[in-house]
C-alpha cells in the first residue's frame, strides 16, 4: 500500500473512532426484512426510536433495539460529561448490508433438489447529537 493510501486510511479510521456506532454482524435474518425495520428508525430521536422498536411486531426489531442500546452505550463512553437528555441524540445513519448465505438443498420431486438460500445480514447504526450538527453548520458559515 502506498503512503497516500495509508494516510487516507488512517484519516478514515480516526473519523470513524470519533463516531458513536454499533455493528451487528451475521444476523440470521434476510436483509430485506431487516431494512424494513431500519427504515423505521432512520433519522429519528433515540428515545422515540427505542419506543418504535419495542412496540414493533417485526421479529428483527428486537435485534435492532439491542444494537441501538449498544450504540447509545458507546456514545456515553465517548461523551461522559454530557447527558443524553441534553444532547438531543438521534440516529444519524442505519444501513443493512448482505452477509453470508448458507446454501441448502430441499428434496424435490423426481430426484431433483431445490436450492434454499438462508440469508444473513450486517447492520450498522451511527448516532450523533443535533447540537454537534448545529456547531458544524455554524462553523461552515463563519
Amino acid at each position: 500500500m502506498g503512503a497516500r493510501k495509508r494516510i487516507a486510511a488512517e484519516q478514515r479510521k480516526e473519523v470513524n473512532k470519533a463516531k458513536a456506532r454499533a455493528i451487528l454482524n451475521n444476523c440470521p435474518t434476510s436483509p430485506r426484512k431487516m431494512r424494513l425495520v431500519a427504515d423505521m428508525i432512520r433519522g429519528v430521536e433515540v428515545n422515540r426510536a427505542l419506543d418504535i422498536l419495542r412496540f414493533s411486531t417485526k421479529e428483527p426489531s428486537q435485534k435492532v433495539e439491542k444494537l441501538l442500546l449498544s450504540a447509545i452505550a458507546n456514545w456515553q463512553k465517548k461523551n461522559e460529561e454530557v447527558r443524553i437528555e441534553k444532547s438531543n441524540l438521534f440516529v444519524k445513519e442505519v444501513f443493512v448490508n448482505g452477509g453470508r448465505q448458507l446454501k441448502r438443498l430441499r428434496p424435490a420431486p423426481q430426484g431433483r433438489g431445490y436450492r434454499i438460500r438462508k440469508r444473513s445480514n450486517h447492520v450498522t447504526i451511527i448516532l450523533d447529537s443535533r447540537a454537534n450538527i448545529q456547531e458544524q453548520v455554524e462553523s461552515k458559515t463563519n
